[in-house]
Formats: structure tokens, C-alpha cells, sequence
């Protein structure tokens, strides 16, 4: 049989901001249902590749090909590729004036083009597997903030995309409440969905990662599988990040 081909493909990805080069020469494959966990140091580039991924970021040379949608930045596709690849932020972004449900509904309804029956009944059904289904008709504000991001989770799989994209979905997290979030996203992982993650949380990214990314200084240092990643780093800046990240 072929090989299928890869859900997400970047191939010598460079973006600038002004003359600040923010990603240099960035390959990187995703398959379908693989788990690709992205680490490294603060500004090194892990958000603005995962928000090229969706076309939040516009890159400046090299190709990206997602989905089927060859993604730059006079695509008209983009609104349609945003539809299939779902994004968790740092921020829960949750609108404060609706309640949990019509946050979940809002994009079935409008984007999908589907019924509010069928909307209420999928958002239901997700807000049951985020573990959260008592809190359907409470607002924001009325949730703590790892509700919150599982209410976040929620919305993204109510549109019932392809990949999921997760940027640092803990860091704005308190301690307690960091694991409730990670231990959804493992579920999820579990289940076989296709997820690219940026995060700093190691366990869980040894826990669910098929592959490891190591980036600094805008450029991917290091792929790996994570038994190898963790115990037998090829590269000297991976390796001193790994010291210091595993000692917290």
C-alpha cells in the first residue's frame, strides 16, 4: 500500500517579524493520528509554528501543505482549513456573555451550518467526555480556570476537526488545576486524534507524544521518539534544556 500522506507538512519554513527571523528553515512532518509534542525555550519559535499551522501567522518562505490546503498568505482557503484544525490557547478565549453551551454551539451553528437541536446535542455529548457536563448552562466567569480550558477543549471538538492544536494550554493554569486539563488531553491522545502540542509539562509529554520536537532559536534542533528524546538526546542544547526542565 502507499504511504498516506502527511496531515501537516512543513518543508523550509522561514517567518520574520521585521527583521527579527522568528523561524528558520523548519521541516516537519504530521501523519495522521500521530501525537507530535513541541518543546524548547521560551522564543523559540514553537508558537508562531503552530499558529502558521492554521494561518493565524503568515510564513514568509518555504511551503506548508495542510490538510490538502497549500497554506500562505493570499489562500483562500484559510477560513476552510480553520474549520478542520482546531486550536486550545494559553487564554480560554471563551466569550463571557454566552453560557457553556451556546460557547459550544456558536460555531456548529454558524461555520457548520447545522441545526441548534444537533449542535446542543453534540456540544452535550463533549462537555460528558471534557468530564464537565454539570456545567452547561453556567458562564464563564462561573468556572475555574481549568474548567475553563476543558470548556475550551470542548468548543474545538465540537467542531469535530481533523488535528487539534494545543499552545501551551497549562501555562496559564494554577498548579492544581494544570493535571484535570492534562489528564483530557490524554483521553484524547488515547482515542487516536491527530494533536500537535506545545507544552513544558515533560510526563505528560512522555505520557502521549509519538514524537518529540525540540526547537530553539526558531530552528527544530532535534526529532525524536520520546524514549530516545528523554534518555539519549542527540544534541548538547537538548540535552541541557532536558537537565533543566526535569529538575523543576
Amino acid at each position: 500500500m502507499p504511504e498516506a500522506e502527511p496531515i501537516i507538512s512543513a518543508v523550509e519554513i522561514d517567518k520574520f517579524f521585521g527583521t527579527f527571523q522568528a523561524l528558520k528553515n523548519v521541516n516537519l512532518t504530521v501523519d495522521q493520528g500521530e501525537r507530535v509534542v513541541i518543546c524548547g525555550p521560551s522564543g523559540s519559535g514553537k508558537s508562531t509554528l503552530i499558529r502558521c499551522f492554521n494561518g493565524l501567522e503568515n510564513h514568509d518562505a518555504g511551503q506548508l501543505v495542510v490538510d490538502g490546503i497549500d497554506v500562505h498568505a493570499d489562500s483562500k482557503e484559510i477560513r476552510a482549513l480553520r474549520q478542520d484544525v482546531g486550536m486550545v490557547f494559553q487564554q480560554f478565549n471563551l466569550f463571557p456573555h454566552l453560557t457553556v453551551l451556546e460557547n459550544l454551539t456558536i460555531g456548529p451553528i454558524k461555520v457548520r451550518k447545522i441545526s441548534k437541536v444537533e449542535a446542543e446535542e453534540r456540544a452535550r455529548k463533549y462537555l460528558d467526555r471534557v468530564h464537565i457536563p454539570e456545567q452547561a448552562d453556567k458562564y464563564p466567569s462561573q468556572l475555574s480556570g481549568g474548567q475553563q480550558q476543558r470548556v475550551a477543549i470542548a468548543r474545538s471538538l465540537c467542531m469535530e476537526t481533523r488535528v487539534m492544536l494545543f499552545d501551551e494550554p497549562t501555562s496559564a493554569l494554577d498548579p492544581e488545576m494544570i493535571n484535570e486539563v492534562l489528564d483530557v488531553m490524554v483521553e484524547l491522545a488515547n482515542s487516536g486524534m491527530t494533536m500537535v502540542c506545545v507544552t513544558h509539562e515533560m510526563g505528560f509529554a512522555r505520557k502521549i507524544a509519538d514524537k518529540m520536537v525540540f526547537m530553539e532559536a526558531g530552528e527544530i534542533v532535534e526529532v525524536a521518539p520520546p524514549e530516545k528524546f528523554f534518555t539519549k538526546p542527540d544534541s548538547a542544547r537538548c540535552r541541557a534544556f532536558l537537565d533543566q526542565i526535569l529538575e523543576h
